[in-house]
């Protein structure tokens, strides 16, 4: 059954858009956060980990508890939620608190991408699923494209303390979902399975083995572009404007990636599109990490380099929603969230490794996660629907 609610594709993606927003901070108060608390990289590895682990791990569990209960009612809650934390870290008095408001942050994250992708699937015209959720992904990813240029700006005009003047679109957004009818569309699955599968069940399929570890591998590398790009860039004489600049272009590159990989999915099966587009990142992310500057040629290999690691997201997300029907909200959950976890893993390793052999060396080695990647996407068996 589709619910027909006005624009509701268009208010979910904004949504995602701005969640992602949020989520995304952290790579831009880095600097100003290991200065404030004398953060090693390794310990700003573990700030990022623990941020990626709540928005990313906790998805598929939400996702899991959504097929249970009805959870659409939160969903005016949740935007503020994940904004009021993280615009509070100038408050922060002590590292600890300072780990608590992005955990806090991060599992507000985490409930919003399960529910929202299940809404679009909900409200999406019949036919026209695949095409709406390459739009909710582009929403997402939006917001993480114009984080760098919005919060360099206003940090360059305001300071950390300014913050909370942020939460007010997160607010405004709230009101939007409460008054939108989304609140009445269920989470619980419309046919409901006879017997449910396990958890453990589902978990330890080989599809979701493989296809995780696969998307989890593409997030490190991404992990790392997105986290440690803006530090690698004024480590090599660029000023945070310039980082800002070409940290955008990543994302935007990623943005066009998703729409462009989202609308393929009609056309070819999941594995070509996520093999291929494996494939095809790995020349651009070992160019950039051995060949760092911020001119013409940087940013259109920085352009690339996003598009190719983003293009098979919506695939993947696809591809383990066909694989397990029954728990749809979990398959998104795994796919918009574990697998990013589990790059997490990566981006720590890639910090850790860099207080030991520099930055840009560290980096270079997270590209090869990528053929590793393909070849696991590759060896992943597609639903038989498909």
């Amino acid at each position: 059954m589709k619910h027909k609610i006005r624009h509701a594709t268009a208010l979910l993606s904004t949504g995602h858009a701005m969640v992602d927003f949020y989520a995304n901070f952290l790579p831009i108060l880095l600097p100003l956060l290991i200065l404030k608390f004398d953060l090693s990289l390794t310990m700003c590895g573990v700030l990022v980990m623990v941020a990626s682990v709540t928005t990313n791990m906790l998805q598929p569990i939400f996702g899991y508890l959504m097929d249970k209960r009805n959870f659409s009612p939160l969903l005016p809650y949740i935007v503020p939620l994940a904004a009021v934390p993280i615009c509070m870290v100038g408050f922060a008095g002590h590292m600890a608190l300072l780990f608590l408001l992005v955990a806090v942050t991060g599992a507000a994250t985490a409930a919003y991408h399960p529910l929202s992708s299940m809404l679009v699937g909900r409200t999406a015209a019949e036919g026209r699923g695949n095409g709406m959720m390459s739009y909710f992904i582009a929403g997402g990813n939006a917001g993480m494209a114009f984080v760098p240029l919005v919060l360099v700006a206003f940090l360059e005009k305001l300071s950390l303390s300014a913050l909370p003047l942020l939460i007010l679109p997160a607010a405004f957004m709230g009101a939007l979902f409460a008054r939108s009818g989304l609140c009445s569309v269920s989470s619980l699955p419309e046919h409901a399975a006879t017997e449910s599968p396990k958890l453990m069940h589902i978990l330890l399929a080989r599809t979701t083995i493989t296809l995780n570890l696969a998307m989890g591998l593409r997030c490190w590398t991404h992990g790392a572009f997105g986290t440690f790009l803006p530090l690698l860039l004024v480590g090599n004489g660029a000023d945070t404007g310039a980082a800002g600049l070409f940290l955008t272009i990543f994302m935007v590159g990623g943005m066009t990636g998703g729409l462009v990989g989202g609308n393929l999915a009609d056309r070819f099966t999941g594995r070509a599109i996520i093999v291929s587009f494996l494939v095809l990142g790995i020349l651009p992310c070992a160019y950039y990490f051995t060949h760092v500057s911020t001119d013409v040629l940087g940013g259109i290999v920085l352009f690339a380099a996003g598009f190719s690691l983003m293009a098979p997201q919506p695939s993947s997300i696809i591809w383990a929603q066909e694989a397990l029907p029954e728990n749809a909200a979990m398959a998104s959950g795994m796919m918009l969230g574990m697998s990013f976890g589990l790059g997490s893993l990566g981006v720590a390793a890639t910090a850790a490794l860099g207080d030991h052999i520099g930055l840009g060396a560290a980096l270079l080695v997270s590209v090869i996660a990528l053929p590793l990647a393909a070849l696991l996407a590759y060896i992943t068996p597609e639903p038989k629907n498909r």
